[in-house]
């Protein structure tokens, strides 16, 4: 679904009057670098003839002292327009790169690393920044100087001379072209091996203790030397091309250096130069050497930053397969007026991920009031938690399958139908902030300023069964639970994922098996509370163990996607069919327990 292409003009345009300022002051850079050695070589010239008196050598070093001036001035003045709009540049891209993947659906993060990903906010931004930044400049600079350093050498010096010395220097353009077209391939195969480390190092470090677990240190350590390897030798690959190109740059300017010389120092002896313009043209060949070199770093940067922009643009083509058909509504919620009320109808509902071939759910049929409670029960595999997402739109089904409240659940902005729907995953995610900044995540308002908030929190939490815990800690509701909730337990997680949601008060609640990790004893304390906090509200618990599913008002079985049974759980008793094999043997297994 690559479809708008992804430019870097609108960036651009929107810091025209730096680059035209830093230009402006690069040019007058150019121009009083231009003159030392013209300044030099009269002064050499005045001595050496005695056309210049104490007075002369004084306005002439005057001169220099200017062109030194405007340098260093100048040089602090491009650098801050046109390397400070580089950086706003990189900053506006991530910002708009981050906002952009915050769009994208479930399918897109399905197929790619994180990782990869986190590159393309490090090393791939930093080549296009480098690009848009030195590699203008550079480029600007050896295009403006070469010309007019030429310009200088044929009408202050001699025309012969400079085309002698200039005719080993345009091998350099002819070897440029080369390089710049292997140097590109040799950066994208260097940019893909950052991104497979990056994708490693993330990875080995988020699931560390499952390594240490399985005693896998070593295993691991091989596995990441493998991609370190890769990474090392795309980079040497690069170096290498560079290695070849600036020597080869040194030898063409030395021949040019060697000619001038030779046929400079004749001319010289003959009378058809001065010294003072034959040590001046040194100087400007000296000048050459620069834009030469420049011309390969030029390449270089140009190359990685071509292959950075390519990786970017990709991101920036990807559709969310998710659409607001009201982000108008989205954007400015406040606009809308109601709340959904919480009337499930399922009809029919037939889905396959976008990238499966066989259907998960199958003329499923489901009816949920206002204010019920359903319970779902069913294997692992069995859609599930696939019908959790359809409710939560991260995939959509056909127009018709899916109502809230009457309508299409397509017809809602999908900023009401996040605040209406709260959602406890099975996976439960804590970001690495306090506790209390993870239970109020949901909330519009912020706690730092609303201090009444406190309250609320505390109590979603004594609903969740999970404040006793919290006062046990030594920095309470402060607590730093660390990167993915690391330092609390399963059923910690999972009690201040509940907490989260209760806290939003909102008219859909979805538990998604989220009492697995708890025990019998919290559990039906937790589910009082949900049946007293509830009242009037659409509650849907999925769960695998029959004592979370039976004071549901319908409970719901699946199996491999279709569902097989569907009543109360007297109900489902009387049928003797999966459910009531399952309760039985989940009896079986307290009664064990207990004894």
């Amino acid at each position: 679904m690559k479809q708008t292409k992804f430019s870097l003009v609108p960036y651009l345009l929107a810091y025209k009057w730096h680059y035209l300022l830093g230009i402006v002051v690069l040019l007058l850079v150019d121009l009083a670098n231009l003159y030392i050695p013209q300044y030099t070589g009269e002064v050499i010239d005045g001595l050496s003839l005695g056309l210049l008196d104490a007075s002369g050598v004084m306005s002439i070093l005057l001169k220099l002292l200017a062109a030194g001036l405007v340098m260093t001035l100048g040089r602090f003045g491009w650098r801050y327009f046109i390397i400070g709009a580089s950086r706003g540049i990189e900053y506006r891209m991530r910002n708009d790169m981050f906002r952009h993947l915050e769009t994208l659906s479930a399918r897109y993060f399905n197929s790619h690393k994180t990782g990869d990903l986190m590159a393309h906010f490090t090393n791939d931004l930093q080549a296009v920044r480098m690009a848009v930044g030195m590699a203008v400049i550079t480029t600007f600079d050896a295009v403006v100087m070469t010309v007019m350093v030429l310009v200088k050498m044929v009408f202050y010096v001699d025309f012969k001379l400079t085309l002698l010395a200039f005719i080993p220097l345009t091998l350099v353009a002819v070897g440029c072209y080369f390089y710049g077209i292997e140097s590109k391939k040799r950066q994208t195969r260097r940019q893909a091996a950052f991104s497979g480390l990056s994708d490693k190092v993330q990875e080995s470090l988020a699931g560390v203790r499952l390594l240490k677990a399985f005693v896998q240190e070593e295993a691991d350590f091989k596995a990441f030397e493998a991609a370190s390897v890769n990474s090392m030798e795309k980079n040497l690959a690069v170096v290498k091309l560079r290695a070849v190109f600036g020597p080869a740059l040194d030898a063409v300017t030395g021949i040019s250096l060697l000619l001038t010389l030779l046929f400079g120092g004749r001319m010289v002896l003959e009378g058809q130069i001065s010294i003072g313009q034959f040590v001046a043209f040194n100087s400007y060949i000296g000048m050459l050497v620069w834009p030469m070199i420049a011309c390969g770093d030029c390449i270089n940067t140009f190359s990685q930053a071509s292959a950075a922009f390519q990786r970017i643009s990709l991101i920036f083509q990807e559709k969310a397969d998710i659409v607001d058909r009201y982000p108008e509504l989205s954007a400015d919620l406040e606009s809308y007026d109601g709340h959904i009320r919480g009337e499930i109808s399922i009809r029919d509902l037939t889905f396959t991920y976008p990238d499966g071939e066989l259907p998960v759910l199958s003329h499923v049929n489901l009816q949920v009031k206002q204010g019920e409670m359903l319970g779902i029960l069913a294997r692992t595999g069995s859609g599930k938690s696939t019908l959790a997402d359809l409710l939560l739109r991260v995939y959509d089904c056909e127009d018709g399958m899916l109502l809230l409240d009457g309508k299409s659940i397509t017809e809602y902005p999908l900023a009401l139908l996040h605040r209406d729907v709260a959602y406890v995953p099975q996976e439960n995610f804590l970001f690495s902030d306090t506790l209390e900044e993870n239970i109020a995540f949901g909330l519009e308002e912020r706690i730092s300023d609303h201090p009444e908030l406190h309250g609320r929190i505390e109590q979603a939490c004594k609903d969740a069964c999970i404040h006793d815990n919290i006062m046990d800690f030594p920095d309470q509701y402060q607590t730093l639970v660390g990167e993915r909730g690391v330092t609390l337990s399963g059923g910690q997680k999972q009690r201040s994922s509940i907490a989260r949601a209760l806290l939003m008060d909102s008219p859909i609640l979805i538990l998604d098996d989220s009492l697995s990790a708890v025990d019998t004893d919290t559990e039906e304390q937790i589910l009082a509370n949900l049946m007293r906090l509830r009242k009037g509200k659409t509650t849907i618990i999925i769960a695998h163990r029959i004592s979370t599913l039976q004071e549901a008002d319908h409970v719901a079985v699946l199996s491999e996607g279709v569902l097989t049974e569907y009543g109360t759980h007297e109900e489902l008793l009387a049928k003797e069919g999966f459910y009531a094999h399952i309760y039985e043997k989940q009896q079986l297994e307290q009664e064990l327990a207990n004894i």
